[in-house]
């Protein structure tokens, strides 16, 4: 890899770590339901007048934008409104990462070897020392939301996966089509017809724009620069040198979280994170067979021992 694309994969991680906090700034003014609805409504208006849908079965599309987009962004945005700090939740998302490989091995019957594993095992630890160390000092449930988020973003990646589209960057924009209507009724339900369009309105007015220029990060940085930077990378190098980049979200999110919004992490909280970063990094060491150029969309229907920690950083479209 040479030094410009390095450069890309940093800019990557920084754009998505950042991303935590737009979203964080949002929730401080729109009911979370409805800013998870209107974040993708944006991408989805241009996309369905200009982007031609991407050749993939239907089915498959559907389980993309409802696991990556709608399941997801639902209990991640619901846990940071109920308390989730905004680093630990760049964290704690990583959780898709082990739930993606245990699914794919019960669904699709995908191998996974000794080294994933080990690596599963010790992000799991991880996870579990940064719910035990939140439950102490405050409610559990924004840590098992931000679970759930997980599970739902690895439910996606299957989508992704069995989509096995050649054009990864239409997939992802088309995703974006799938969870605003549901997102919109959800909100609708839960928090009322008119109360997000009003919150919409009032970001309009001198008090509300942070909330305004938070939607306008998460749509043009985090989305469509940083899935768009991610794309490029992933189409040049093999899957095992770009999925390191990854694990610097949540650093980049804690680091971020704690000299912009003053949220110091606990000692116990910053070891359960090294302790995670550690297993999802030790399982991508020393690995073979990735010396080849890896195809956008291609995946491969069978995860090897050799194969990164990480899911297909191709299915990382996100935040």
């Amino acid at each position: 890899m040479n030094n410009r694309d390095r450069l890309l994969g940093l800019t990557v991680a920084v754009l998505w770590g950042l991303n935590f906090l737009a979203i964080r700034v949002g929730l401080d003014h729109f009911p979370p339901f409805f800013f998870a609805g209107l974040r993708f409504l944006v991408i989805a208006i241009p996309v369905l007048l200009f982007v031609r849908p991407p050749k993939v079965p239907i089915a498959w599309l559907l389980l993309y934008g409802f696991g990556f987009g709608f399941l997801q962004f639902a209990f991640l945005f619901a846990a940071m409104n109920a308390g989730m700090p905004t680093g630990l939740a760049s964290l704690v998302l990583q959780s898709s990462a082990p739930f993606t490989i245990v699914l794919g091995a019960l669904l699709l019957r995908e191998h996974v070897g000794r080294r994933r594993i080990v690596g599963i095992t010790v992000a799991v630890v991880g996870m579990a020392l940064i719910g035990w160390d939140r439950a102490q000092a405050a409610s559990l449930l924004p840590v098992v939301l931000t679970l759930l988020a997980g599970l739902g973003w690895a439910f996606g990646n299957l989508g992704n996966r069995l989509a096995r589209s050649t054009e990864p960057m239409r997939l992802m924009l088309w995703m974006c089509v799938i969870p605003p209507l549901p997102m919109l009724a959800l909100s609708a339900a839960v928090e009322g017809p008119s109360t997000g369009w009003r919150a919409l309105g009032d970001s309009f007015s001198s008090s509300g724009w942070p909330a305004l220029a938070g939607l306008t990060y998460i749509v043009l940085l985090g989305t469509i620069a940083g899935s768009g930077l991610w794309t490029v990378l992933i189409s040049r190098h093999p899957a095992g040198v770009i999925a390191p980049f990854s694990l610097l979200v949540p650093v980049v999110g804690i680091a971020g979280a704690w000299t912009f919004l003053d949220e110091a992490p606990s000692a116990l909280s910053l070891v359960g994170a090294a302790v995670v970063i550690g297993g999802c990094l030790g399982g991508m060491t020393g690995t073979r067979g990735t010396t080849g150029a890896v195809s956008p969309g291609r995946d491969r229907p069978r995860l090897r021992e050799s194969e990164p920690c990480l899911p297909d950083p191709r299915l990382r479209a996100s935040k």
